[in-house]
């Protein structure tokens, strides 16, 4: 019996979550080129859903376009991740402190940590650690601060991605998630976004080390 066919911009939809997914998971790596004839054979649709995803893939920053080079996924330097985690430095420990006051459930906070602890391999801990912090930061009762922090999301999943695949430090976040969560489920405004600053930025600073630290007074909570 043939399947009934994917309606067109569920076939897009498609193709952009499962590139996204192998870009965030490591599966395709910094500078590897995007061809939209294999990605259609692969996918088994035609090139018009492909360039569609990428286009959008573009726009969030995880594919770069050229006119000589075609598509490939963006590259990670020191300056990119800087850049990345030097805006979620300033918006996401306001906005757990904001969610934090206000007495925000963070249910699915605690419960993408119980599936982080329980992946059965890295590209699914990976994608549980990204809940994680969008869990924390999503209900700061400012739904512009919210998709500011998911302009970045993917951004910074990509550093992410990158850094654990040269060194893994799974173990040292996990413990930092748990104080983050702690501190706020005993409603400790203060105390969750300082130790969600200093878990942000000392992430950064191992995986792209610098001469200073901009941001010392915040770092040390």
């Amino acid at each position: 019996m043939t399947p009934a066919p994917i309606p067109i911009p569920s076939r897009t939809q498609f193709v952009l979550d499962a590139i996204k997914h192998r870009i965030l998971t490591g599966q395709l790596t910094p500078g590897q080129a995007l061809v939209e004839t294999e990605l259609a054979a692969q996918f088994g649709v035609s090139k018009t859903p492909v360039r569609e995803a990428l286009k959008t893939l573009a726009g969030t920053g995880l594919v770069v376009m050229s006119q000589y080079k075609g598509v490939t996924v963006r590259m990670v330097d020191a300056d990119m991740a800087r850049e990345v985690y030097d805006v979620r430095l300033l918006l996401e420990p306001e906005a757990l402190r904001r969610a934090v006051r206000t007495g925000a459930p963070l249910d699915a906070a605690r419960d993408a940590l119980t599936r982080a602890d329980a992946a059965p391999d890295a590209a699914e801990r990976s994608l549980a650690n990204r809940e994680f912090h969008r869990a924390l930061y999503l209900p700061c009762g400012n739904p512009l601060l919210g998709r500011m922090l998911d302009e970045v999301r993917d951004q910074a999943a990509l550093v992410s991605a990158v850094a654990w695949a040269t060194d893994p430090s799974w173990d040292r976040e996990a413990a930092e998630h748990r104080e983050i969560l702690r501190l706020a489920l005993d409603g400790d405004a203060d105390g969750a976004a300082h130790a969600l600053h200093a878990h942000i930025a000392s992430f950064v600073q191992r995986a792209f080390p610098s001469d200073t630290d901009s941001h010392p007074e915040e770092g040390h909570p």
